[in-house]
Order: structure tokens, then C-alpha cells, then sequence
């Protein structure tokens, strides 16, 4: 499914300078029908009450979804964006890291659907996510 040329350090690059490279997300494999990232639970991604922040969970959720469609369409004519995401956060992580495994359940012209689900070390499961991402195209300059 994800182009053969793709590599894991070309996926990091694009998060140079952005949200995930704020919240310490590094991608760590590239299968043929799947990503999977991580980030770790620390002062950058608790809540005040010590676990993980949900938000922080959406975050890894829809950047995975995001990243994995972008690498999916041709980007000299179009780009992919969430459109909308579901979290069910069902358990909690206090430190180490969580991992969270995207898996392309439909990919049509204009949306993609994701799955993506997130566990901490211990392979406990942190958060059930769904992604929907819309392909645009982009406009043609003037």
C-alpha cells in the first residue's frame, strides 16, 4: 500500500517544526498496510493529574492518520487533512511511552478512514481512535 521508496527518517522529517516534533512523535514503522508512532508520557503529555492528557492521545491518533494519508495520494495535486476524529480513551499511561498503530480501513477518492489504536508499554490499551481524512485538491496558481 505505502510506496517502497518511502523510509522512516523521510517521515520523521516532515514533523520537523511542528506539532509532533512539540510532542516528542517519532514514526517507527512503515508496514505494508499499516504506521505505527510513539510518543512518551511525560510533562509534554500529562494532565494535571499526573496520566496522560486525552488530547495527547488524538494528537498521536490523528497525526498517524494524517501522515499515513499524505503518503498515500499524489502530492503535486492534492492533500490530505483530518476531518474528524472519535477517541474512546479506555485506559491510562503515567510515564515510559504509548504507541499508537494506524490501519487504513477505506480509502476512496475524496476520504480516507482510519483506525488507530494506542497502547502503552505493557500492550494495555490506552485509546480506540477513528480517523476520517478528506483528500482536497489543491488550486491550480494563476
Amino acid at each position: 500500500m505505502f510506496p517502497e521508496h518511502v523510509t522512516i527518517s523521510k517521515v520523521n522529517s516532515y514533523s520537523e517544526n511542528t506539532l509532533l516534533s512539540h510532542l516528542d512523535i517519532q514514526f517507527i514503522k512503515i508496514g505494508s498496510d499499516f504506521l505505527i508512532a510513539k510518543m512518551p508520557v511525560n510533562f509534554k503529555t500529562i494532565q494535571p493529574m499526573g496520566i496522560l492528557h486525552g488530547g495527547a492521545s488524538v494528537a498521536l491518533a490523528e497525526s498517524i492518520g494524517s501522515v499515513g494519508s499524505n503518503l498515500l495520494i499524489d502530492s503535486k495535486i492534492e492533500y490530505a487533512v483530518g476531518l474528524s476524529i472519535n477517541a474512546n480513551h479506555i485506559g491510562s499511561a503515567k510515564n515510559n511511552f504509548v504507541t499508537g498503530k494506524g490501519t487504513l480501513i477505506h480509502m476512496g477518492k475524496s476520504t480516507h478512514i482510519w483506525s488507530i489504536e494506542i497502547i502503552d508499554d505493557d500492550k494495555k490499551l490506552i485509546s480506540i481512535c477513528r480517523l476520517t481524512v478528506m483528500i482536497i485538491k489543491k488550486r491550480k496558481e494563476k
